[in-house]
């Protein structure tokens, strides 16, 4: 088994109600490359980072089994970096700044060892690097997976529908959903997407848990209430990250068994938003992802008599 992640590994500044760090480990391909971690022995990150990205932060990546031979490091550059201050509802944040700096930089070529592989996760991009990426792969993997966001829609529409037209699974959230279809009903969105390509849509609405649809199925995972939010930022990543790694696992996708991997991811995104940064979902033990899904199968199990 093999799965191959794009997308950035960075630096991120965060700020919400409940406080505020400096500059801490981020990225998309760090939050899902870890979440996937809980589910197979090795991912395979393809990114760019600059001379100022720490080693430890390296060392930290391969002891949770990330394969860096496609994370490449651009001497005289600087690491990809992002700043957003959350607001008290800790959906909305408001961007304070973006450093694009590698990434302006960045090549997409896949190593050697990275073209066989049979599971792709494409994290949020630009969407020609996510295509460029796609047609390096020596046959066609068993299951893509896509990662995007409003900002790519309003900028990059073309690439992105192109992207979209090549992959299994998109996930997005609920507003992007709307933006991408022009069809306010999430039903009926999830129709007119699904329409352009790919055989099922993930919708993640946040608090308020995940939809999975495809052609003539729906199946629908709630959040799990927790006592303590801290930093919502990379929840969506860890749940890329669990949702394809469980995926990768059990190299079932059927959608009966895609309904189990809603589940995973929305338990690794529930860890995730515990701590700041990437700090809870370094330390899960294969107990506490037991656990906690076992939460999310008590939080709707019910019997009923008529």
């Amino acid at each position: 088994m093999s799965l191959v992640i794009l997308g950035t590994v960075a630096f991120d500044a965060i700020e919400t109600p409940f406080g505020k760090t400096d500059k801490i480990l981020g990225g998309a391909a760090t939050y899902i490359s870890l979440a996937a971690s809980n589910f197979i022995p090795e991912t395979k990150i393809l990114s760019v980072i600059g001379d100022d990205f720490p080693e430890e932060y390296l060392t930290m990546l391969q002891s949770k089994g990330a394969n860096i031979e496609g994370l490449r490091r651009i001497a005289g550059e600087k690491t990809f970096f992002w700043s957003g201050v959350y607001h008290n509802d800790m959906n909305t944040r408001d961007t304070l700044d973006t450093q694009l700096n590698v990434l302006l930089k960045f090549n997409s070529s896949l190593p050697e060892s990275y073209k066989d592989a049979d599971f792709v996760m494409l994290g949020n991009l630009d969407p020609s690097i996510q295509l460029a990426a796609l047609e390096q792969f020596n046959q066609r993997p068993k299951l893509v997976v896509l990662d995007t966001m409003n900002f790519w829609m309003d900028i990059a529409l073309e690439p992105l529908v192109k992207v979209i037209s090549k992959v299994d699974v998109l996930t997005i959230n609920d507003e992007e959903a709307r933006q991408l279809s022009g069809e306010y009903s999430l039903v009926k969105a999830a129709r007119k997407i699904l329409a352009m390509g790919p055989k099922f849509l993930i919708i993640k609405k946040g608090e308020h848990g995940a939809l999975l649809f495809s052609e003539d199925e729906i199946f629908y995972v709630p959040a799990l209430p927790l006592e303590e939010v801290f930093d919502p930022t990379g929840a969506g990543d860890s749940f890329a990250g669990g949702f394809t790694g469980y995926l990768c696992k059990t190299r079932d996708i059927s959608f009966e068994n895609m309904k189990r991997a809603v589940l995973f991811g929305s338990a690794a995104a529930s860890f995730c938003v515990e701590k700041f940064g990437t700090e809870r979902l370094e330390s899960i033990t294969p107990e506490d992802f037991s656990n906690r899904v076992q939460e999310f199968v008590d939080l709707s199990q019910v019997e009923i008599d008529w």
